[in-house]
């Protein structure tokens, strides 16, 4: 049965953590946790990796194509609130994605010096067929695991988040809105007209 060496591996992880020592003067780093989330990020984005690659495309091209397609109309400056990165590092990949036909950027409708992001239709394809192979992942593993399974891994996801985010990020994924940002920089939405040559 194929779940069956699965529990006798969580069995071994969840034995080593009980034999970790305690009441240390310091507490020894929960490695167990550290390395398999470490290994579970390496196979979760490595499904997505091997498609973007026969696009010519990296995983930081993945992050600004997934947000743009599921909140069509976002600006620059909403974006990059969103992966909390400089105008720099998101100029290079965006750039690639509107010249290669991937997203397009037009006038802000209530202010014209803003710059809102829409997918083209290449790009919805293309960021829903990363993430129908992201879910079978998911799937697969929800029919291994208990039914509240997928209740635990969000309540487990949101309390990795930083406090003062948690709530922002919560609304966000919870009703596919657009990031309600603190301040809006509408400088921030004039990246298009900065060439850089920084990568991220």
């Amino acid at each position: 049965m194929e779940s069956e060496p699965r529990i006798k591996a969580a069995d071994r992880v969840s034995a080593v953590a009980r034999a970790a020592p305690g009441d240390t003067a310091e507490p020894e780093p929960l490695f167990d946790l550290i390395e398999l989330l470490f290994f579970a990020y390496r196979d979760f984005v490595g499904d997505a990796d091997r498609l973007l690659e026969s696009y010519g495309f990296g995983r930081a091209h993945h992050r600004v194509l997934h947000f743009v397609n599921r909140r069509s109309g976002l600006t620059i400056a909403e974006l990059l609130d969103i992966l909390k990165i400089t105008k720099q590092s998101l100029n290079r990949v965006l750039k690639e994605l509107l010249d290669k036909g991937y997203v397009e950027a037009r006038a802000g409708m209530n202010d014209r010096r803003q710059r809102q992001l829409y997918p083209t239709v290449a790009g919805t394809a293309l960021a829903l067929d990363i993430a129908r192979l992201q879910s079978q992942r998911f799937s697969r593993v929800f029919s291994e695991t208990s039914e509240n399974a997928r209740a635990d891994a969000i309540a487990f996801l949101l309390s990795m988040i930083d406090p003062s985010e948690r709530d922002k990020v919560a609304a966000l994924v919870a009703s596919g809105a657009r990031f309600p940002s603190q301040e809006v920089n509408n400088e921030s939405d004039k990246i298009l007209d900065k060439p850089s040559d920084d990568a991220s």
